[in-house]
């Protein structure tokens, strides 16, 4: 009988330890999120994708950002806008000058990705994006290509700009394991 072998209470103290650590060393960068910060980590220690709500200037991008560099794992940012294509973010085969195609990634290819204003992008866009998310891969030209191991996507959309949206699918929805609302912090912190 396979399967995952069961967490030992020493695993689920180093797990603990390192999202503290995490949390930690983003709450230096990023001030009274601190509620954003732990869900983040958790998310993304579920290999899950998450979805931040907030006006801009609430350290959407700043976060993720700060959380790559943090794990030393490569950053990538599409923004969003109705002309985006699949294959702005997928990638495309290219002709060579020896006649032959070869594949040029797109942003997807990336650990973390960052999806700035989500709900810009159109439906194709959008189906794109979900068969990355849940399969962990993309097709270009009946190709697959795996994503990174570390994979993870973390879509922002303003909540106070609508004009030029398209409302998430629910099947987009569905691949989000956390929708985190932002705010702008205290005066305090």
């Amino acid at each position: 009988m396979g399967g995952i072998a069961p967490l030992t209470p020493e695993d689920v103290r180093t797990q603990s330890d390192m999202a503290r650590r995490i949390v930690e060393q983003l709450g230096r960068v990023i001030l009274g999120q601190d509620a954003v910060l732990r869900e983040t980590v958790l998310a993304l220690m579920a290999r899950g994708h998450v979805l931040f709500e907030g006006a801009p200037g609430t350290a959407k991008t700043l976060l993720v950002r700060t959380l790559s560099e943090t794990l030393g794992l490569e950053f990538r940012r599409i923004q969003f806008t109705p002309d985006l294509m699949p294959s702005d973010i997928t990638g495309v085969n290219l002709l060579t000058g020896q006649g032959e195609f070869t594949f040029r990634p797109g942003p997807l290819f990336g650990d973390l990705v960052l999806g700035d204003e989500i709900n810009r992008a159109p439906a194709k866009t959008q189906a794109a994006l979900l068969e990355a998310m849940q399969e962990r891969h993309v097709t270009v030209d009946g190709t697959s290509h795996p994503l990174s191991p570390s994979f993870t996507v973390f879509a922002t959309q303003n909540p106070i700009e609508l004009e030029g949206t398209y409302p998430l699918p629910e099947a987009e929805l569905d691949r989000f394991i956390i929708k985190s609302l932002l705010s702008y912090p205290s005066s305090d912190a």
